[in-house]
């Protein structure tokens, strides 16, 4: 009979390897990324370098250099096609669904920041006057870093109506 302190091992075991398997998959998948994003760049005519990352569980791709703001778009519209087209190309390739994320010269990382002092405020406000705030419609990515970062603060926060007008509310403790 195996000791508890032995089945406890096995499990550590088991989870540092499945971490490892999810890993090499999601650099897999980052490297499938980066060959499609390439083959685009060259196709348009664009120079632009591709970083590739794992985080949060997500194959992270940045593409950095020459000029790429139309590749982005006003509010991050072409953006989000391209990386939608991107998880499209990698779940061919794989067969699996992709979650990965992909930012054109620093707009997400800028966005996160803003978006998260945007929610700072906001909870503020909602901790002063005792009141639900209703923000500005946003897309899933926007939603996704003001309730982390709501929570992060210890307020909860909900979304509400549909796409493309789904908004996020603060709600009071």
């Amino acid at each position: 009979m195996a000791k508890k302190s032995e089945v406890v091992e096995e499990k550590v075991v088991e989870k540092v390897v499945e971490k490892k398997s999810l890993i090499a998959q999601l650099e897999e998948e980052g490297d499938i990324a980066a060959d499609y994003l390439e083959g685009l760049l060259d196709i348009a005519d664009l120079d632009g370098d591709i970083d590739i990352d794992v985080e949060n569980d997500r194959a992270a791709l940045a593409i950095a250099g020459g000029k790429l703001s139309h590749l982005v778009g006003g509010r991050g519209e072409v953006l989000d096609s391209l990386q939608e087209l991107t998880r499209l190309a990698v779940q061919t390739s794989l067969g699996e669904r992709s979650r990965l994320m992909l930012d054109i010269d620093n707009f997400r990382s800028d966005k996160k920041a803003e978006l998260a002092e945007l929610a700072k405020q906001t909870a503020e406000e909602v901790k002063s006057t005792g009141e639900a705030i209703k923000l500005r419609p946003m897309n899933a990515f926007e939603r996704k870093v003001v309730h982390d970062t709501i929570q992060e603060i210890g307020l909860t926060s909900e979304s509400e109506g549909e796409d493309p007008d789904r908004c996020v509310v603060v709600l009071p403790a």
